[in-house]
């Protein structure tokens, strides 16, 4: 059965969704959702980062820092009345040598009464969908947790390609859910403005993590170092119903990771924080599409562009497909905007490489037509014909012609007649098949031209369509070639019937015109003139196993073959002799 390209799409849109249900491209999903959906946006003022960067570092000393730095930290905030101030930093134990501190630290969380801290939880290896459960929790030490106003985690999960995309809610640790950081953050900043939080507004997925929708690149929302703020380079009333983020900015603190909007720039984890508030804040939420819809989406581009390749020229369909993935990206953008997170990394590949495949379909079809073609029409006429009409087209089936110098061989079976007499018309065809079978073999093996078949006789021509060096000697060897070969044929032939048969043939050079000669309706492709009538006659001519050669022809090989002279012999059509040669080997 021959592979049609409706099964070759199908094929790979069957594979396009198996892929998409196996998450196997999703690196590639990742990217076009980063190059196309997500964007920029005004940064919230609402949010502001307290940096723990290289010019804070070079004023406290080397990290971690003592308590008590961070204890008149949290001391000057509160005397500004933020809405809530949060630490993107772990205290998860006692000081060893400094208990005072500690304490110091405690007692500010405490007398703020809008202080959250972090906790980090260790999971499983492997973990299924649902809701995760942590098998560590490392928070902070017991006084400070106690103090604080609420516990939030800070675990980020990357996705494959160590991009961060989505905030895990929660996860459970012996029982007892434990928030994120942000939302808990969040939640504290809407229970000042005297509203309310519901964490069911949030598009969870099967892990129950939710979308972040960036709206700032690394470095974009307001960082102050943490030393400025304790100089007093920075007013606390400047924090004011402010959420102030407390974390780190450095890279030798190695809380850096890949983002969507610049995934070659690293970005701290306490932006990733300020972008997850603001996407809280604003509500853009982004709910993922499922698989299926997905895949239905992919069915239908891979019909629709089956439909244009089927319908339309390739360049046409080309430029249909490339509209319809422009309208799959804008309409990606436009929903994502609108809150909905479809795929377009599987359909915008599938486009792409069945638009490959159909280039190299239609160039295998078109190779595989012209072979069946050749192989057909060739059993008619020479190879070489055929393939000038396929190179040409229509221009190639024109009526016309060509002058040109040409060798002209024409081959006739002595002694047919009598052996018709003797065989069965079957045997006939099959004897006659062989012979003729091996001239044409002789003359495509010196890259000669079959005219045509006459009876028990052929017409060959060299130099014509093909341009050929030295075409009179490649002539006498095919014809030196029909002559051996045709011994064991005639062999065969004297155990059968008690006598064979031989060639005659006859080879002139000279001008003749060549091309597609006839009706529109009925055309052969020919040559015609003096020299082909010469041919002719000089096989006519010919005895029984003997190669005649004009005196042209000899003339132009006379130093590569053995021939004898025949001297001059009158043909029909001409009041003047020709000299001709008999060919009794090749040098």
């Amino acid at each position: 059965m021959k592979i049609k390209l409706i099964h070759i799409i199908v094929l790979l849109t069957a594979l396009s969704v198996i892929f998409m249900y196996r998450g196997t491209l999703d690196r590639l999903d990742y990217f076009f959702e980063d190059r196309f959906m997500q964007r920029e946006g005004e940064i919230d003022t609402r949010i502001a980062i307290i940096a723990i960067d290289d010019e804070s570092v070079g004023d406290f000393g080397s990290w971690p820092w003592n308590r008590s730095v961070h204890a008149q930290l949290v001391d000057t905030l509160a005397a500004g009345d933020p809405a809530v101030i949060a630490f993107d930093v772990t205290f998860p134990a006692p000081s060893a040598d400094d208990p005072e501190s500690d304490q110091a630290l405690v007692d500010a969380v405490a007398a703020a009464g809008n202080v959250v801290m972090p906790a980090f939880g260790t999971f499983p290896a492997s973990s299924g969908q649902g809701t995760l459960e942590a098998e560590a929790l490392n928070e902070p030490f017991l006084e400070l947790k106690d103090a604080a106003a609420a516990i939030g985690h800070i675990n980020t999960i990357p996705d494959r390609d160590r991009v961060v995309r989505n905030s895990l809610y929660s996860f459970e640790y012996k029982g007892d859910m434990l928030e994120s950081f942000s939302w808990v953050v969040y939640r504290m900043f809407m229970e000042r403005a005297g509203q309310t939080a519901d964490s069911s507004m949030l598009p969870l997925d099967a892990f129950g993590r939710f979308h972040i929708a960036y709206t700032g690149k690394p470095f974009e929302y307001e960082a102050i170092p943490y030393s400025a703020v304790l100089a007093g380079d920075v007013p606390a009333e400047y924090f004011k119903d402010r959420m102030v983020l407390i974390g780190p900015y450095a890279t030798g603190f190695k809380d850096d990771y890949l983002t969507p909007l610049q995934v070659k720039n690293p970005m701290y984890g306490v932006e990733i924080h300020a972008n997850i508030l603001q996407a809280l804040l604003e509500q853009t939420f982004k709910h993922t599409l499922d698989w299926k819809w997905n895949a239905l989406v992919l069915v239908l581009a891979a019909a629709i562009a089956y439909w244009l390749f089927r319908r339309f020229s390739m360049l046409i369909s080309f430029l249909g497909v490339g509209a319809l993935a422009a309208v799959l990206v804008f309409a990606a953008g436009y929903l994502y905007g609108q809150g909905t997170l479809i795929s377009v990394g599987y359909t915008l590949p599938l486009l792409v490489l069945s638009c490959i495949i159909v280039v190299g379909y239609h160039y295998a079809d078109e190779l595989l037509e012209r072979r069946r073609v050749t192989d057909i029409f060739g059993r008619y006429v020479a190879p070489q014909v055929v393939d000038q009409i396929l190179q040409k087209g229509d221009e190639g089936l024109k009526l016309g012609g060509t002058r040109r110098e040409l060798t002209v061989l024409f081959v006739d079976i002595r002694g047919f007649t009598p052996l018709s007499e003797r065989a069965e018309p079957e045997e006939i065809v099959e004897i006659l098949n062989e012979y003729l079978d091996l001239a044409a073999n002789c003359i495509f093996k010196f890259d000669g031209t079959l005219d045509k078949f006459i009876g028990d006789a052929a017409m060959a021509i060299f130099n014509a369509p093909l341009l050929l060096d030295d075409h009179p000697m490649r002539a006498v060897e095919a014809a030196w070639a029909m002559k051996e070969g045709s011994a064991a044929l005639e062999k065969k032939l004297v155990e059968r019937f008690g006598f064979g048969v031989k060639f005659g043939l006859g080879i002139h050079v000279g001008p003749a015109v060549f091309g597609n000669i006839g009706s529109k309706t009925r055309m052969d492709y020919t040559a015609i003139g003096d020299t082909v009538n010469t041919a002719a006659r000089l096989e006519s001519n010919a005895k029984p196993g003997q190669i005649v050669l004009s005196e042209a022809v000899y003339a132009r090989v006379q130093d590569r073959i053995l021939a004898a002279d025949l001297g001059e012999i009158k043909v029909k059509g001409k009041e003047q002799g020709i000299r001709i040669y008999e060919l009794e080997g090749l040098r």
